[in-house]
C-alpha cells in the first residue's frame, strides 16, 4: 500500500528516543528495582476543585460540540490573564484552545511553515520538536543551546543559520529539558532579528509557572514591536499537574489566529465544553500544587548538584525552572547514552540521553526531579557509587 510522504518524514521520530525508558519498563515488570528518572510528569495528582469543576460541567450537560475558537469563558479567562502577565491588552480572539500543548504547537506550526521552508530551534530541544517542524514539511534546523551560555539561545548562533528559507523560530523558555530561562536581552536580540527578516517567533511556556525562586520569566509577548509576529503555546498540564486532561492554547497576534481557525476547526472544534470550563476555573484561580512543584524541584535539583559535585567527578546543570535537571557524563568516560544503559542495568536507574534531545548533548543525561523524595535520594545514592566505580577503574 501507498502512504503520503509525512511517513518518512516522521520516520524514526518517535519511539526510538525513549529507548531507555522503555527498557527500564520491561525490567520493572520483569520485577526488577527501577527508579523511573525518565519522564516529567507531576508528582502531584490533579486537585479536586479541577475534577469538581469537570463534573459539574458534564452533570450540567456540557459535553457538546465546543465553538471552533475554543469556548468563550475560557478564552475570555485566557485573554485577561495574558493582559495581566504580559503588560498589554489581549482579545479573546488572540486564542484559540487546543488539546494540550503539542496539538496548539503542531497546527501553529502548520500555519507558518510548509515545505521549502526552515524552522530553527534550540539544540537540545523538547523531543517532539523535530516531529511537529517535519510534519508541515519544512526542515528543522538546528540551533547549539552552549552550556558555557547556560544553554540559553543566542541570536549570533541563529543569525549564523539565517537564510532566505527561515519562516520562524522556535523558543521554549523556561527550557525542557535544561531549564534555563530566556533573559530579557537574549529576547530582545531575538526580536531583531526576527524584524530583520521577517520571522515569526513560536514560544512554548508550558513551564511558566515552575519557575524557582531568583529567577524571572520574560516572555516575547511582552515586547510591543514583536506583537506581529509572536504566538506563545501553553496549557494546564504542568501548572495545574492535569496533562491527563489535554488543555492547551495558543496566543498571537489577531491576523494570525484567524488564518489558524479554518485549520482548527478541520481537525477538532475547541477542548471538550466540560474541560473548558475546568480550565476556565484554573486559570482564573491560579494553581494550588504549582507553588509545591516549585519548591520540591528546585530543592531535589539543588541536593542532586550538591552530592554529585561533592562527592564524584559529575557535573550538575542547575536549572532555573521546570522538572529536570542534567549531568555531564564525561568523566565517567562514557557518552549519555552508554552511560545511561550502564546506570540502568547496573543499579536500576534510568535516566534519559541527553541525545534524546539533540546532538549538543551527547555527553548529558537529563533526570526528572518528579519522583518523591524517598526514591530520589535512593537514585542519588545509586549514582554516586555508580560514578565512584567508574571512576576507580578509570584511575
Amino acid at each position: 500500500m501507498r502512504f503520503s510522504s509525512i511517513k518518512e518524514r516522521l520516520a524514526g521520530l518517535g519511539g526510538a528516543k525513549w529507548e531507555v525508558h522503555s527498557r527500564a519498563k520491561t525490567l520493572a515488570a520483569e520485577g526488577r528495582d527501577i527508579i523511573q528518572l525518565t519522564i516529567g510528569e507531576p508528582d502531584v495528582a490533579t486537585p479536586e476543585t479541577l475534577k469538581e469543576a469537570a463534573y459539574a460541567g458534564m452533570r450540567a450537560g456540557r459535553t457538546g460540540y465546543s465553538d471552533g475558537r475554543g469556548e468563550p469563558g475560557l478564552r475570555r479567562a485566557l485573554a485577561a490573564r495574558y493582559s495581566a502577565t504580559r503588560g498589554r491588552e489581549f482579545h479573546p480572539d488572540q486564542v484559540m484552545c487546543f488539546p494540550g500543548t503539542q496539538t496548539a504547537l503542531y497546527a501553529v506550526m502548520q500555519i507558518v511553515a510548509e515545505a521549502g521552508t526552515e524552522v530553527l530551534v534550540g539544540d537540545p530541544m523538547y523531543a517532539t520538536y523535530e516531529g511537529v517542524i517535519r510534519a508541515s514539511g519544512a526542515d528543522m534546523v538546528p540551533v547549539p543551546l552552549r552550556p558555557e551560555n547556560g544553554f540559553r539561545m543566542a541570536a549570533a548562533d541563529i543569525e549564523s543559520r539565517i537564510t532566505p528559507r527561515t519562516r520562524a523560530i522556535l523558543l521554549t523558555t523556561p527550557h525542557n529539558p535544561t531549564g534555563a530561562i530566556l533573559r530579557p536581552e537574549d529576547i530582545a536580540a531575538i526580536g531583531r532579528l526576527a524584524i530583520e527578516h521577517d520571522l515569526w517567533i513560536i514560544s512554548d511556556e508550558v513551564y511558566e509557572e515552575l519557575v524557582f525562586d531568583g529567577a524571572r520569566f520574560v516572555s516575547p509577548l511582552s515586547q510591543a514591536d514583536l506583537a506581529e509576529r509572536v504566538v506563545a503555546v501553553a496549557s494546564i498540564s504542568k501548572s495545574h499537574a492535569a496533562p491527563g486532561f489535554r488543555s492547551g492554547w495558543c496566543v498571537g497576534p489577531l491576523e494570525f489566529t484567524a488564518a489558524l481557525l479554518s485549520l482548527s476547526e478541520t481537525m477538532l472544534f475547541g477542548n471538550q465544553p466540560f474541560i473548558a470550563d475546568m480550565t476556565e476555573a484554573a486559570v482564573r484561580d491560579g494553581s494550588e500544587v504549582a507553588p509545591g512543584m516549585r519548591a520540591r524541584f528546585a530543592a531535589r535539583a539543588d541536593l542532586l548538584a550538591r552530592r554529585l559535585e561533592g562527592e564524584t567527578a559529575l557535573y550538575v546543570h542547575r536549572p532555573e525552572a521546570g522538572m529536570f535537571a542534567m549531568i555531564r557524563t564525561q568523566s565517567t568516560g562514557m557518552n549519555g547514552y552508554d552511560y545511561a544503559l550502564d546506570l540502568l542495568e547496573k543499579t536500576g536507574v534510568a535516566v534519559m540521553p541527553g541525545t534524546s534531545f539533540g546532538e549538543t548533548l551527547k555527553d548529558w543525561v537529563r533526570v526528572a526531579l518528579t519522583v518523591e523524595d524517598a526514591p530520589f535520594n535512593e537514585a542519588i545514592d545509586r549514582i554516586v557509587a555508580h560514578a565512584n566505580a567508574k571512576q576507580a577503574r578509570r584511575a
